[in-house]
């Protein structure tokens, strides 16, 4: 069983930073895949970045890249994402998922869920 904290959300200008880190325990967290998902407020959740067990291989939504950047350190069973010229748009609740296996963009392959970190971006 794994179980997922994140953290570093919070409300910022638009053009800002953030960094949003993930702190997993339980589990093989090296084996693991993990990633960002996002729920903006009446809207399905959506899928934003994951990252392979070595880190070697990141893949990003199309609506994030080029400014959100995923990375992990598995010293630290701890999952980044590091965001940069932040929009209204990316306004939502952000979670972070684990899962075995193979990479996957789909939040139904994903087993391990966090609580949530609110992201707002003010105009």
């Amino acid at each position: 069983q794994v179980q997922l904290v994140e953290s570093g959300g919070g409300l910022v200008q638009a053009g800002s930073s953030l960094r949003l880190s993930c702190a997993a325990s339980g589990g093989t967290f090296s084996r693991t895949i993990m990633a960002w998902f996002r729920q903006a407020p009446g809207k399905e959740r959506e899928f934003v970045a994951a990252i392979s067990w070595s880190g070697t291989r990141t893949y990003y939504a199309d609506s994030v890249k080029g400014r959100f950047s995923i990375s992990r350190d598995n010293a630290k069973n701890t999952v980044y994402l590091q965001m940069n010229s932040l929009k209204p748009e990316d306004t939502a609740v952000y979670y972070c998922a684990a899962k075995y296996g193979s990479s996957s963009s789909s939040l139904h392959d994903y087993n391990y869920w966090g609580q949530g970190t609110q992201v707002t971006v003010s105009s």
